[in-house]
Parts: C-alpha cells; structure tokens; sequence
C-alpha cells in the first residue's frame, strides 16, 4: 500500500518527509532528491516502480522476488543493486537479508525484498532506518544518491561484520572447550562447529560478492569522480569482510581438524582396549578348549577299559568265556591295550 512507501526528499538541511503523491513533482524539480524506501514490495510499489519511475521490467521483477546472490544491472539512466545481510535463524540458519537499489542521477529507491516469515519485521529495515536516524541528526549530510546509498551500504557492511565478530566469539568458546577437554556431547559439539563454519561461509560469499559487483561499478565510464570514490570504498570494505571471514573460517577449519584428531586417537584407543580384551578372551577360550581335550582323552581311555571289565564281568551261564582258563590275563591285556592304544592315538593329535 501507498502509505507503506517513505518518500523524503533530501537536502543540506536534512530528510524532509513528503507524501507519497507529491513523488512526480518532485522527480521534475531541481532541489535536491529523491529517497524511497519501501519496506515490501506489493502492488502499489511495482505500479511506482513500474509506472512513475519506469524502471525496467526485469529489474522490478527482481524486487518481488528473491534473488539467492547480490547483483548489478547498469541501465541508461539508473544502477540497478541486489545486497544481502545475514541474520540468525533457528539451528544454525542464516537468514539472507535483500535490500534492493535503484541508484539514478536524483533520486535512490531502496526496496527490501521478501524475508523469511521467521525474520522480524524491523530486520531488514536496519540499515535504512539507520541511514535516516543519521541524517535528522544532522550526523549525515549525502550530497547525491550515491552518498546515501553509501551510507546504506555502509551500515550494512557494518552488520556483516558484526555477524562475523558474533560468530568468531562461538569458535574462541568452541576452542577453549576442545583445549580444555570439557566437550561433555561431541555429536553436538560438531554441529556446533559446522554451524559456525556456515554463518561464516555465508558473510564470506555475500561480501565477496558484493566486491566483485562494487568494483564493476566503480569502472561505469559515466560514474562522476566522487561517486566513483565512494562506491571504490564500498568495495574496498566488502573486500575486508571478506578477508575477516576467510581468516575466521581458516582458524575454525583448524579447532575442526583439531577436535577430529581427538577423536581419531580417542576412537583408535578405544578400539586397541577391545582388540586386548577379544585377545585375551580368545587366550582363555583356546586354554579352556584345551583342559577340554585332556579332559575327553582321559575319559575315553578309561571308557576302554571300563567297556572291557562291564563284558567280562557279566555272569552270565551261557557266556562263552565264562570258563575259559586264558581269560582273566586276556581280559586284563584288552583292558591295557585299549588304554594304551587311545593314549597314543590323542597324544599324536596333541590332545594329551
């Protein structure tokens, strides 16, 4: 709706608010210019996008939808700008933040593009709302759309940073429990770690390539010199942030590969420990098997005998040994021999 947009019309003397339908007439003046901010992008914004400003169709599509990278369009007339933000979510997410620019010779239209429902309604208004708080201050006083917009970006650049120095105070406590060995749940500890590696992973590509696209516009041939200079700082200070989060992600690769190496040798150790007790398990089972075999040798070599001695000793009448005059000896040299024949048969498979 008309009433969502915050048209100001700036001057040396500061933000002037105006009424959304005083736009057209201020578009044709010559005192100083033009600031629309638009919180969300709906019907009535694409009709002032499309209709008032004629910006290009594709350009006002990209402030309707979500773009996933930062980008830049250089028009006849206007420099077309997607940024992101970070900002938290739940479980390690990070929410990207759209702020949209249209940068034209008197006039600069910053729209928000659409946010997570998850995210705060004020989240992404930060950097405008910071902007303006600076000028009824008398705190900023930009001379031209590209200075303003300067000043946006720069309190931007300021909350990737921020992000960064947030993220970089979880990896030193992250560290001190490794080196303090006070890691009480490793799974949840890894995710930890992998959580700040993305956060970090995220400010570092959205900077990065916020470089890449400042420094293209810095080489626009019809850039005057003082924009020229300050969209070169504007590179120059997502380059920073850049570095800061390679630097940060490099140490945290390193407390990572630490804590990995922990584990390792705590796991090897672990396993050492059980292949001991399977070893000595495995001594006492092969000691016992042993004790077996004596055990079942003696036994089947008195079974001999005994087997021997249960015949003979059957008083029966019709037995034919009964009254044999050889069969005492006999019997008693069956018995031995049965022994003695079993004790060597198990003394050469080793049994006895």
């Amino acid at each position: 709706m008309l009433a969502a947009m915050d048209l100001h019309l700036i001057t040396t003397n500061g933000a002037e608010p105006r009424p959304i339908g005083e736009l057209a007439g201020l578009l044709a003046g010559d005192t100083g210019f033009v600031w629309v901010d638009i919180p969300y992008c709906d019907d009535q914004a694409v009709h002032v996008l499309s209709e008032v400003f004629g910006f290009h169709p594709l350009a006002v599509k990209d402030c309707v939808e979500r773009n996933r990278v930062p980008k830049m369009h250089a028009y006849a007339e206007y420099v077309f700008v997607v940024l992101h933000a970070p900002e938290d979510g739940e479980r390690g997410h990070v929410h990207y933040l759209e702020l949209d620019q249209f940068i034209g010779p008197n006039y600069l239209v910053t729209v928000h593009g659409p946010s997570n429902p998850a995210v705060s309604a004020e989240a992404p208004l930060r950097e405008t709302r910071a902007a303006l708080e600076r000028i009824e201050k008398g705190r900023l006083r930009p001379d031209s759309p590209f200075g303003l917009s300067h000043a946006i970006v720069a309190a931007l650049i300021r909350n990737q940073e921020e992000y960064v120095e947030q993220v970089t105070a979880d990896v030193w406590r992250l560290e001190q429990q490794v080196t303090g060995g006070t890691v009480d749940d490793p799974e949840a500890f890894l995710n930890n770690l992998f959580r700040a590696r993305h956060g970090l992973l995220a400010v570092r590509t959205m900077s990065a390539l916020s470089s890449a696209i400042y420094g293209r516009m810095a080489g626009l041939p019809d850039l005057p010199g003082d924009d020229a200079t300050l969209v070169a700082d504007t590179a120059d200070r997502f380059t920073r942030v850049r570095r800061i989060a390679d630097g940060e992600r490099e140490y945290l690769q390193g407390v990572i590969e630490f804590y990995q190496s922990i584990l390792t040798i705590t796991a090897t150790i672990v396993a050492q420990t059980q292949n001991d007790k399977v070893q000595r398990l495995t001594e006492a089972s092969y000691a016992q098997n042993e004790e077996v075999k004596k055990i079942s040798a003696w036994a089947a070599i008195f079974f001999a005998p005994s087997l021997v001695a249960a015949v003979y000793g059957m008083n029966f009448d019709d037995m034919p040994e009964l009254h044999w005059r050889v069969g005492y000896p006999f019997a008693l040299a069956l018995m031995v021999a049965a022994g003695a024949a079993l004790h060597h048969a198990f003394k050469r498979r080793g049994w006895l």
